[in-house]
């Protein structure tokens, strides 16, 4: 299917991008729960920016993520998004954008009762690297716009939370691998939770 897309599009797929592809491509449950991997008959080229070859979208079309066709010969070339302040930089490489996207899939997972998220007040911001794990991955920005960025991650036993920006009730993303796990992030971190889990969480109702 990716030489299909390849002789459709008359371009080639970075080395990294087509390693995505066989490690990934059928695991919709790590790529495809809100923003999802696009399957090689969907790649497409955005005519802005130079040329950029789409790979990832935001699951109403307000965003895009790719490769600038003349960095395509690069094995693991950088990877920009179509934010709200126009085409930035997301991470260095696309391998890490794919890390990223399987991060992010996890943690909106189809199991909704396991996510919640919050508006985190700028002390208990302050807070959470001493209170959990930052993961060791580098920052990047929130599509969404400059207020919501850097994105950051953390982490304990049963517990994976997601920053996203630094400012006063900045959005924290988190997901337990129980119940449990998720109630106990609810109590250590105090606020006005999105959630309630009176009904299962769709995606349009995630809080971005």
């Amino acid at each position: 299917m990716l030489e299909r897309a390849e002789e459709m599009l008359g371009l080639t797929l970075p080395t990294a991008l087509r390693e995505a592809y066989s490690l990934l491509g059928t695991r919709h449950d790590l790529t495809s729960n809100q923003d999802p991997l696009l399957r090689p008959s969907e790649l497409f080229v955005h005519d802005e920016f130079g040329g950029v070859l789409v790979f990832r979208s935001e699951n109403q079309g307000c965003a895009f993520w790719g490769v600038r066709l003349r960095d395509l010969g690069q094995d693991d070339p950088p990877v920009f998004v179509q934010s709200r302040d126009g085409w930035v930089r997301f991470l260095e490489r696309v391998s890490l954008a794919c890390v990223e996207l399987v991060l992010s899939e996890t943690l909106l997972g189809s199991e909704g009762r396991l996510y919640n998220a919050c508006e985190l007040p700028a002390s208990l911001i302050r807070e959470l690297p001493s209170r959990f794990t930052q993961v060791d991955f580098p920052e990047y920005p929130m599509w969404t716009g400059k207020e919501e960025s850097p994105v950051s991650w953390f982490s304990a036993p049963g517990k994976l939370l997601r920053l996203d920006g630094l400012s006063d009730h900045s959005w924290l993303h988190v997901r337990g691998s129980t119940s449990a796990d998720l109630e106990s992030l609810r109590t250590a971190l105090p606020g006005h939770w999105a959630c309630g889990y009176s009904e299962p969480l769709e995606a349009d109702e995630l809080p971005f």
